[in-house]
């Protein structure tokens, strides 16, 4: 199973920019982005949990080692 880090929110949103995300909105202590067709919520804390990012990357549909390289 491969190692998902622990990352902070501003680095996942930097990543999934590079894909294309746009920020959509905010509600409390999570924001919202979108591509036109699938929208991630992105927790605004200090960190993002491994069990997290996983869920997110599923969301997006990207692979670990390709969001990775967009780091």
């Amino acid at each position: 199973m491969p190692h998902y880090p622990v990352l902070k929110p501003r680095e996942i949103i930097s990543a999934l920019s590079k894909k294309g995300y746009k920020f959509k909105r905010q509600r409390g202590s999570h924001a919202i982005y979108s591509d036109g067709h699938h929208n991630v919520t992105i927790p605004m804390h200090d960190t993002v949990d491994t069990f997290t990012l996983k869920s997110i990357l599923q969301t997006v549909e990207i692979e670990l080692d390709e969001f990775l390289k967009l780091l």
